[in-house]
């Protein structure tokens, strides 16, 4: 069995990728071999001829491993769609096959795998097929990545409803500020209405970080993050 996390979130870019990449530095410093991987990844730039995908990328880089994008992005492209609208438009063809084998030759090589979702919980993948559906295959522990501005309670909430309705495993929820802060009362009272609410542990909150740095990463992943909590998956 494959060990490691599904990160996904209330919403697109509520900060996934940063999330994904601390927690990739939390568990490297507790002396796991680890890698990140995003299987489909939209929005991607062109470089020579070849899409390439950051947040794919930037995963890679935190994980500190050679491994192609091709395994770790299967599916890149450069419209910012939801993956199944993005390959009806460019005449793609999604094969969840080619996915868990990347997924399983991964998980073979590495302590754990740090698994980033598209978008939110219910983004379509295939017509009939959501991230929900994927993580249910993949069969990871999830962490939902919730903002603490205004209208995270209710999308928090529902992801979370919805996670369980299909029998995931909710390792958690991370609450991340991935803007400057404008200090409203919402910012300030969020967090802790979440943490009431919510019927999984809150795993800890991650400040608005101004450079990305592993380093920077690493350090407020270790002060952030519950370990403990993170322990019980590993």
């Amino acid at each position: 069995m494959a060990k490691g996390f599904f990160i996904t979130a209330t919403d697109t870019g509520v900060g996934k990728t940063v999330v994904a990449a601390a927690l990739i530095r939390l568990l490297k410093r507790e002396g796991l071999s680890v890698c990140g991987m995003k299987p489909l990844e939209t929005g991607c730039r062109r470089e020579g001829g070849e899409l390439v995908a950051a947040d794919g990328a930037f995963l890679r880089e935190a994980s500190g491993v050679s491994e192609s994008l091709e395994s770790l992005t299967p599916y890149r492209f450069a419209e910012p769609l939801a993956p199944w609208v993005a390959a009806e438009r460019t005449g793609d063809e999604i094969d969840l096959k080619r996915i868990g084998e990347s997924f399983r030759e991964l998980s073979e090589r590495y302590d754990a795998l740090v698994v980033e979702g598209i978008g939110g919980i219910r983004v379509p993948i295939l017509r009939d097929y959501f991230v929900s559906d994927l993580a249910v295959d993949l069969g990871l522990p999830v962490m939902v990545v919730a903002p603490a501005y205004l209208g995270a309670i209710n999308h928090t909430l529902l992801t979370l409803e919805l996670a369980r309705s299909v029998g995931l495993e909710l390792a958690g929820v991370v609450i991340n500020h991935p803007c400057p802060s404008e200090n409203t009362l919402a910012e300030q009272t969020n967090p802790a209405v979440i943490e009431e609410l919510s019927p999984v542990p809150v795993i800890g909150e991650m400040p608005h970080l101004e450079e990305l740095s592993m380093e920077g990463l690493e350090i407020a992943a270790s002060v952030n993050l519950d370990m403990e909590i993170l322990k019980k998956y590993l």
